[in-house]
């Protein structure tokens, strides 16, 4: 928790005149700690050690999310994980080269469907009507 002076202050007066609201506010903090940690174990770990907190915490909404997060809790902890966005980056890369590489097309359609013909793993295998003495022989 990465709070003011002001902040700290106002915390600390809540703490003193509201202890349900001070522990609904440390419940919430925490939740959102845990689902910003990166290693799958430790985060569902920690998330179980929550879901006991918040059942014990005496507030019903509290209780409410608690049984929430137990019943989805794996979906919960996958979706929390960060996306990697190298196979994005991979895929505009290959993108990138095949524009250059049909730079003589005279509209889009025909470098959209050259894009698809090389990222969809399609292979295409002719079929010569007549004998050829060497395919790359034209």
């Amino acid at each position: 928790m990465n709070l003011t002076g002001l902040e700290h202050d106002k915390v600390a007066q809540v703490q003193r005149a509201n202890r349900p609201l001070y522990r609904a506010y440390l419940l919430k903090e925490s939740l959102a700690g845990i689902l910003g940690r990166h290693q799958l174990h430790v985060a569902r770990a920690k998330l179980h050690e929550w879901i006991a907190w918040a059942a014990r915490s005496r507030l019903p909404a509290f209780k409410k999310l608690a049984k929430t997060i137990r019943r989805h809790l794996e979906g919960i902890l996958v979706t929390s994980r960060p996306a990697s966005a190298t196979p994005v980056e991979g895929l505009n890369g290959k993108i990138r080269t095949i524009t250059r590489r049909a730079y003589g097309f005279h509209n889009a359609a025909n470098l959209i469907a050259f894009i698809f013909l090389c990222c969809t793993g399609l292979v295409l295998r002719p079929v010569f009507k007549t004998p050829v003495s060497h395919p790359l022989q034209c």
